[in-house]
């Protein structure tokens, strides 16, 4: 058996301290074939390029002056 990182007693303890917030009431998100093209549109059709000549997926952020 492994050993457990801290006591017991103090599991949860951060969940327990924060505040609750309720959610927020959102209107409903596209699904099936409408969320295929809202897709397709955001990634091919109104495309920004970036410096490099390619827009990437999850681009790190670059280093400006």
């Amino acid at each position: 058996m492994g050993k457990v990182h801290g006591s017991l007693a103090r599991a949860g303890k951060v969940k327990s301290q924060t505040p609750k917030v309720a959610k927020q009431e959102k209107k409903k998100s596209k699904t099936g074939r409408a969320k295929k093209r809202q897709v397709y549109n955001r990634r091919f059709v109104n495309v920004t390029t970036q410096v490099g000549g390619k827009r990437r997926m999850n681009p790190a952020p670059t280093a400006g002056p």
